[in-house]
């Protein structure tokens, strides 16, 4: 059934381009987190759109990426992905936008790839996930992409997938590090805080003032672990004296070493969060004491997570009493339309037609 006035933002809704998922079963790789590839069609993804009140939604494709140890398939798979998102997006420009892909770990490919995306096919943002084969978004190897997504004032969606070493099969759920439990319900979040505290403790975060960063499923546990992670990132770039309890510095050192974490913490309150996947009742009050409702912004997961799971999570924000009707807006809909300027225009002159 389709809702009457479709008025959400939806920044987290994938895409499974044709060609993709045979050109991965080539390489033995059938899914991602321990589930297999989605069904999954236009047609799909704007039918869910109706029925859940979403006027727009911004595609990506999700883990486990392009780059499978080959940097031409990478490059092929991510122009190919990249391509057939735009052609979506100009069929109906008020409805979608779409993230672009990028072939790394090679620095110099995502460069290029980079250029055609935002000055070809018109990108919304960029997609990033949180390692490419082990190497962390804080690498140095990355710091000239990073400058030229600064450059362009990009908006990168930082999207988990397993760290190295859990993707080893288990049964029928490769990717799982818990017999029985994949990886995307738990490893995915933890890999997502690993890559934040990277661009953390890199520098980078502070290098790139002008990207505006969006963490998916809520920023993995960096609500809940803000203060652990600012310590951590300080203390691996040499910023504070090792030692759990800091008890052989002076007063003065300690106040020092403790504003450098806090300037950490506000580095980390800067960022946007997704809150695809979360339960309200748990997670909401913990990323609301890290960061304003300004940075909050809605997602669905779809279709890698059902639409019953969308239906699910949207009911028990409705019940949510930690947000008034203006916070509410502006995680569904507001946050998103300051963020993506041409979805500014076109999803407004939607709303005001439907």
């Amino acid at each position: 059934m389709k809702t009457q006035n479709p008025f959400r933002i939806d920044v987290h809704h994938h895409f499974v381009p044709p060609g993709y998922t045979d050109a991965l079963a080539g390489k033995g790789i059938t899914g991602a987190g321990g589930e297999d590839f989605p069904a999954w069609s236009p047609e799909q993804t704007l039918a869910m759109m109706d029925r859940q009140g979403i006027a727009a939604s911004l595609l990506s494709l999700s883990a486990p990426g392009v780059f499978f140890g080959n940097r031409g398939l990478a490059c092929d798979l991510a122009c190919r992905s990249n391509e057939f998102a735009a052609r979506l997006v100009s069929d109906v420009p008020h409805r979608l936008g779409f993230f672009a892909t990028l072939p790394l770990p090679d620095v110099e490919d995502a460069l290029r790839e980079l250029a055609y995306a935002y000055d070809t096919l018109h990108a919304d943002g960029v997609i990033l996930l949180s390692n490419y084969a082990g190497r962390y978004p804080g690498d140095p190897a990355f710091e000239a992409l990073f400058a030229e997504l600064n450059r362009r004032k990009a908006v990168v969606f930082l999207h988990p997938a397993a760290a190295v070493g859990a993707n080893v099969p288990q049964g029928n759920d490769a990717g799982a590090t818990l017999a029985g439990v994949p990886s995307s319900l738990l490893e995915f979040v933890f890999d997502t805080t690993r890559a934040v505290t990277s661009l953390l403790a890199s520098g980078t975060l502070e290098r790139t003032p002008d990207i505006r960063y969006m963490l998916a499923h809520a920023g993995g546990t960096v609500p809940y672990l803000a203060l652990r992670i600012a310590i951590g990132a300080q203390w691996a770039a040499g910023r504070i004296t090792p030692g759990a309890r800091w008890g052989t510095e002076t007063s003065q050192q300690q106040f020092t070493q403790l504003a450098q974490v806090y300037a950490g913490m506000q580095h980390l309150q800067q960022l946007y969060y997704d809150t695809t996947f979360s339960d309200p009742s748990t997670v909401f009050p913990s990323l609301q004491a890290l960061t304003e409702p300004s940075h909050l912004l809605f997602g669905s997961d779809y279709p890698w997570a059902g639409e019953a799971i969308t239906s699910l999570l949207l009911a028990r924000m409705e019940s949510y009493q930690g947000l008034d009707q203006k916070a509410r807006a502006a995680l569904e809909r507001d946050n998103a339309l300051s963020l993506f300027p041409r979805l500014d225009t076109e999803a407004k002159q939607f709303l005001t037609k439907s």
